[in-house]
């Protein structure tokens, strides 16, 4: 009998690693508060429920691939209105929430420009950055990022920029909370552009930039000029606390959106019509993201001081629901230690080296707790 040929074996889920801790953490008196992955507890905004309902009865048929022509164009109004982007409904593809557009996006484009063969994203990243190169058969090069956690282009070796297929942009950032400056998004793009690489950002915490005094903060986006070899990727889950029916988008480059959108009607990949219509209506509304973001504004104020009581300090920037936090007085500790410190208050959150090795020192707790469940742990924090 002819065995199988070993290939391509999927490394641990990151979240999977926590086994250990978050048996520790379930163990604390009061058991667990689980802040380690980052999906939403709040809930979905009354808008969207009520125009999922009012979608059903016309949904027997299936959806278009790239979107409704209403939810492509309710995403190019939120767009002109939240990010003073122009963008046509027609530049704009639907994607089944934004972690499939991410791990396919290189894929996609490889297959295209089949002559580059590396994809550059920051070396504090969403895993799921290198994982689609990996998935795509790629080579993945994280690119340093400076003393304030953003992407450091500078420092891109030159032989890599010449074979790089994609630069993977997120602001504002995962985990870290950094926010580029507007400028420094444009230069960004305008790097990648000069050397005939796509630019893909992800901007899903767009809703959530802050300044450092905690004011909410104009969202910075790649779409602010020319759209030429630049996608930004949206989603709703975050947004809107829709993770749940998986929405998000694709904008930008004609050429690019338009090659993506045929693809991915082949692949059959197609987000529910109801679903595209709640998306639809949760991007018209901005009143639950006001609401959401003092939320999110809310647990900062109560979580911060408490951690800094258990001796952690949050050194990211202000920006999405993240703390990306640090020990100052032992320069020595891992962030392994610190999550499984936290663990025995049952506090469970994600040590930073799997965001990528430079953040072995740090860990990352999400804010996407009840106003409960904030109150309990940083009781127990204090404690």
């Amino acid at each position: 009998m002819t065995g199988f040929v070993s290939g391509f074996v999927p490394p641990p889920y990151p979240q999977a690693q926590l086994g250990s801790l978050r048996s520790l953490a379930e163990a604390a008196p009061g058991g667990l508060v689980d802040t380690s992955v980052g999906t939403p507890v709040d809930p979905i905004p009354e808008v969207a429920r009520r125009a999922l309902i009012e979608a059903l009865p016309s949904s027997s048929g299936y959806p278009t691939s790239i979107g409704s022509p209403e939810f492509r164009q309710a995403a190019a109004d939120w767009m002109a209105r939240r990010l003073s982007a122009t963008v046509n409904p027609t530049d704009i593809t639907a994607c089944v929430g934004t972690k499939e557009a991410v791990a396919s996006l290189a894929y996609y484009l490889a297959l295209r420009s089949p002559g580059r063969d590396t994809v550059l994203y920051p070396e504090l990243a969403y895993p799921t950055y290198a994982m689609g190169a990996t998935l795509a058969g790629l080579r993945v090069q994280p690119v340093p990022v400076d003393e304030n956690w953003c992407i450091d282009l500078s420092r891109v070796d030159p032989a890599d920029a010449k074979r790089a297929l994609v630069l993977w942009l997120n602001d504002p950032a995962n985990p870290t909370g950094a926010s580029a400056s507007a400028s420094a998004m444009a230069n960004a793009v305008a790097w990648a552009q000069q050397r005939g690489i796509v630019v893909a950002s992800d901007e899903c915490y767009a809703e959530f930039t802050f300044t450092a005094a905690g004011a909410p903060a104009p969202p910075v986006t790649a779409l602010a000029g020319d759209h030429t070899g630049v996608l930004a990727v949206h989603s709703l889950s975050k947004r809107s606390n829709l993770a749940g029916l998986r929405v998000g988008f694709m904008a930008g480059d004609p050429d690019l959106v338009s090659y993506l959108g045929e693809v991915r009607r082949h692949a059959g990949l197609m987000v529910a019509a109801p679903n595209q219509a709640a998306a639809a209506a949760a991007l018209a509304d901005d009143a639950h993201v006001d609401e959401q973001r003092s939320r999110y504004q809310h647990r900062r104020a109560v979580m911060t001081p408490a951690l800094e009581s258990f001796g952690l300090v949050s050194d990211g920037g202000p920006s999405t629901f993240y703390l990306w936090l640090t020990d100052p007085a032992d320069p020595s500790t891992n962030g392994w230690a610190i999550a499984e410190r936290l663990a025995r208050t049952g506090l469970l959150v994600a040590p930073g080296d799997l965001y990528g090795a430079a953040g072995a020192k740090h860990v990352r707790l999400a804010l996407s707790i009840t106003d409960e469940q904030t109150e309990l742990a940083a009781s127990r924090l204090r404690q």
